[in-house]
């Protein structure tokens, strides 16, 4: 039986053994958003929005998407506080990041990463990890949590994007 194709690993992040808890929060963030990249790579960019796995209609065109709102939402608006449009979401359209594909893949990766950009950034600009976001969303909450619940939600995307892009071209890896 043939395996499946594996995609060479570049790795830049390194997750360190002995740090801060910062530091350790900051890599282990930085290494699943590099894990998601790795999902996309290699491909072309009109296979980004191929459904691999019916009946869901996930993609990775619109897990990018959704991560790239889900980066802004967190960190740039409920975390910072900065008054800045939603992404792919509305209420009259809540799930338009995964449903709607209009629009380039790539720039969508693009916009993805500009807004982990400005998420570091944040991060790095905060007080500290026991700092509270500046908009309150069911209660306070600290940029440990948020971390932390970044941390998650990549992991499961990470999870999802492995099976969508086994299903487009067989490749497995990072």
């Amino acid at each position: 039986m043939a395996s499946s194709p594996v995609w060479p690993v570049a790795r830049s992040v390194r997750i360190p053994r002995h740090a801060d808890e910062l530091s350790m929060l900051k890599a282990y963030l930085d290494y699943y958003r590099e894990t998601f990249e790795l999902k996309c790579s290699g491909l072309e960019p009109g296979r980004l929005s191929d459904r691999s796995s019916p009946p869901s209609t996930m993609s990775l065109h619109g897990l990018t998407r959704h991560l790239a709102g889900v980066e802004r939402w967190w960190f740039a608006i409920n975390f910072a506080g900065l008054d800045l449009p939603m992404l792919h979401y509305s209420d009259d359209d809540p799930d338009q990041d995964f449903e709607s594909l209009d629009g380039d893949p790539l720039a969508a990766l693009r916009t993805w990463r500009a807004e982990c950009g400005r998420s570091r950034q944040l991060v790095d600009q905060a007080t500290g990890l026991d700092q509270a976001g500046a908009v309150e969303r069911g209660g306070s909450y600290s940029l440990r949590w948020l971390m932390l619940r970044m941390i998650a939600e990549y992991a499961q995307h990470a999870g999802h994007a492995d099976l969508l892009r086994e299903g487009i071209d067989g490749a497995t890896g990072a």
